[in-house]
């Protein structure tokens, strides 16, 4: 994948000069994947993508909603990482990951990171809003979590989410005697995951009158999304003020992730707090009834596009987010590439014909 290892090592990850080189990447990934994956091959000849010769732009390559990851195990060739999706709705994604997937990544998290001033060499404490590990947890969310404790050195983790006879239950409690404990020291703090449990230690903090001044340089960071918390997702504004209210922390030193395990590129928020696309990915937003490709500053659904994996057809996956795609000129941060708005999610019903018709393809067409 010798136009991958170009495309990933590329110095600015907003680089917006390198859409012939993103292209001819993603031809070369779909090139493999269909001499080595008899399922997508059947997706892509029901399509009429023989080759990567059929490929003209982005948009043209064939789609995998999210949604039939969950009910079919693709596999394209060897691999060495598997993750999996949170299984909120019953069913998990599984994505494997090859070693020069793993070294793409590694790669273009160092650059991301170390753009927006999340990596640094100066020690710090982490609260992780999330799973504590155990080997029986093998969700890609979990993997994430544990591994953004190493973008500066850790002197502790404590985990929200630990694994009991029953499953994984929320302490609270254990965070909040941290806090008691972290406000008394010179080292920084950062907590990394669910946006809802953070939220939820928010109001608890709130309801009991407890305020905290956490050491200068203290982060909330997060990833992960608000998974079955969803209609109890709370709009940035208040999340702010409340972050700013119990932990001392401002709008500033809060970094939000976006991503999927079935589309593993790091998206993360600008200083305005908006998801420009990096190099290494592409965005079409689709109308949710054709499908086509809508213009930017449309709604519709999202389509993530990446060459990043070859030991699993993620080239491009079609989510159930709602967005939209604004130009990169609209944002006053400097960054020029487009950025995603995420403005809601549609429900199961009205993208089970999209997995339907993939289905279908991979059932009826004859190789």
């Amino acid at each position: 994948m010798r136009l991958r290892r170009k495309l990933f090592a590329s110095k600015d990850p907003y680089d917006c000069t390198k859409e012939q080189l993103f292209l001819d990447a993603c031809r070369e990934n779909i090139g493999h994947l269909i001499t080595h994956c008899e399922d997508y091959k059947k997706i892509c000849e029901g399509l009429g993508v023989r080759s990567s010769e059929d490929i003209s732009g982005p948009e043209d390559i064939p789609v995998i909603p999210t949604m039939l990851m969950k009910q079919h195990d693709f596999r394209a060739g060897r691999y060495m990482v598997m993750a999996t999706s949170s299984g909120t709705s019953g069913k998990m994604s599984h994505v494997r990951f090859e070693f020069g997937a793993l070294m793409a990544a590694l790669r273009m998290s160092i650059k991301v990171t170390r753009y927006h001033g999340i990596m640094t060499a100066r020690p710090c404490r982490y609260i992780v809003m999330g799973y504590k590990p155990h080997r029986s947890n093998k969700t890609a969310v979990a993997k994430t979590a544990y591994l953004t404790t190493f973008l500066a050195p850790a002197i502790s983790r404590k985990f929200i989410l630990k694994h009991t006879a029953d499953g994984y239950k929320p302490d609270f409690e254990s965070i909040v005697n941290a806090l008691k404990k972290y406000e008394k020291g010179r080292f920084p703090v950062r907590f990394m995951g669910f946006p809802s449990y953070t939220f939820f230690l928010f109001r608890l903090l709130e309801e009991r009158g407890l305020s905290f001044k956490l050491p200068k340089g203290s982060k909330v960071m997060l990833g992960g999304g608000w998974k079955q918390f969803y209609q109890e997702a709370a709009d940035k504004e208040t999340f702010y003020k409340l972050a700013k209210k119990t932990l001392g922390i401002e709008e500033e030193n809060i970094v939000e992730f976006f991503g999927a395990v079935e589309h593993p590129i790091l998206y993360t928020d600008c200083a305005c707090h908006h998801f420009h696309v990096p190099v290494y990915s592409k965005i079409v937003i689709r109308d949710s009834d054709t499908l086509e490709p809508l213009e930017n500053g449309k709604t519709g659904l999202v389509n993530l596009i990446s060459p990043l994996c070859t030991a699993t057809p993620i080239l491009s996956v079609m989510t159930d987010d709602l967005g939209i795609l604004h130009d990169g000129t609209e944002c006053p941060c400097g960054v020029k590439s487009p950025y995603l708005e995420i403005v809601g999610r549609v429900a199961p019903d009205d993208i089970k014909t999209c997995a339907a018709g993939a289905a279908d393809i991979l059932q009826g067409v004859k190789v």
